[in-house]
């Protein structure tokens, strides 16, 4: 990770965002539906990533974007340089009378290699790291639960050790329009992600 003082300057533009998902039509933005919970994950390019939530049942709605770094505002060619320190990000709204938030960590340990440090597979670079970025303390214990208990199941499979990191949830940046959604507007785009194959002893089956 790059040092805060070594990070590029912030911008001062925010990031438009589109009107609305160009799967399921709803908001992006808040203000979200009374009920609503949000989490953050990072697991690799987001592209992939952001396609496993908005297909998983009771996510309202998904977006993806930067996070977890020191510049305000960056464009993804920005965080590309590995000098903003931000993560690509999912931002994940849903409904937890419908799917849990231990589902969704189901669904990010499933999905991702997480042993693999600053990268997944041939992406490689800070912003490929693994990521929960917690918004309260019943997400974190969810978090650190799952990761115990996933470390463990790996670990007899032969995996190393698990690299993801745990913290409090960032400002969150969105990623330009192009981004968003970007494997229903480009149905045979890149997906780098791949799991493990080790099924994640918590919440409802991934998928």
């Amino acid at each position: 990770m790059i040092e805060p003082e070594r990070a590029l300057p912030d911008r001062d533009r925010v990031m438009p965002v589109p009107p609305q998902h160009f799967v399921n039509g709803v908001p992006m933005t808040p203000p979200f539906p009374d009920g609503m919970e949000q989490a953050l994950f990072g697991l690799g390019c987001f592209w992939g990533a952001e396609r496993r939530f908005w297909e998983t049942s009771g996510v309202w709605t998904t977006a993806v974007g930067y996070a977890g770094g020191y510049t305000a505002n960056p464009t993804y060619e920005d965080v590309c340089t590995g000098r903003t320190g931000h993560n690509e990000v999912v931002l994940v709204v849903f409904d937890p009378a419908h799917v849990s938030y231990e589902s969704l960590l189901k669904v990010f340990w499933e999905t991702h290699d997480p042993t693999q440090g600053m990268r997944q597979g041939n992406d490689i670079g800070t912003q490929y790291r693994s990521g929960i970025y917690v918004h309260d303390e019943v997400q974190r214990e969810a978090a650190e639960m799952s990761k115990a208990r996933f470390a463990e199941a790996l670990r007899e499979a032969g995996y190393g050790a698990v690299t993801t990191e745990i913290v409090e949830a960032p400002t969150f940046y969105y990623a330009e329009d192009y981004h968003q959604q970007y494997l229903a507007k480009v149905p045979h785009g890149y997906c780098g992600l791949g799991g493990t194959g080790v099924a994640c002893p918590v919440g409802a089956a991934a998928g």
